[in-house]
């Protein structure tokens, strides 16, 4: 089996489901639980932005999005050339930037402690680039925005 058909398959793995959702509730100052299937996290703020620092906020999670998604398709690459795949580390960085605020600038150093060859090397790189959430912030989706109330008042 070819290398691309290999690492390809990382992508079907995540690409079965035609769609994905998560729920996202307000705990109160500036907390949000997140749930997907039967997993929660919590979103939080630093105290420094009236948070009480006990979860990643939503940029940090946008970068361990992007981090683990590389992280999946380096393993499995790393898997399917029978090679080790543990002690690998992800590390993603982005710039903050204005006009309007957002993420910039994203890099993604994977460190892999073994010895590989070049192929091997080249192999893990194009995997990475099969990544769903890399190839998301590639190609901006579109986004829908809706927002109802329990009731609508009358001023």
């Amino acid at each position: 089996m070819s290398s691309g058909k290999r690492y390809g398959q990382a992508a079907e793995l995540c690409a079965r489901k035609e769609e994905m959702e998560i729920t996202v509730e307000h705990l109160g100052a500036v907390q949000f639980e997140i749930k997907a299937r039967q997993h929660v996290i919590i979103s939080d703020q630093p105290a420094e932005n009236g948070g009480f620092d006990e979860g990643m906020t939503p940029p940090e999670m946008l970068l361990a999005s992007l981090g683990s998604c590389a992280g999946f398709y380096a393993a499995q690459y790393l898997r399917n050339h029978k090679l080790a795949t543990e002690g690998t580390v992800v590390r993603v960085a982005a710039d903050k930037a204005k006009g309007p605020a957002r993420l910039d600038n994203f890099r993604i150093a994977l460190e892999i402690p073994r010895d590989l060859n070049q192929q091997d090397l080249d192999g893990v790189h194009r995997a990475v680039h099969d990544c769903l959430i890399h190839n998301t912030l590639l190609n901006p989706p579109k986004i829908a925005i809706s927002v109802r109330a329990t009731q609508i008042i009358a001023k």
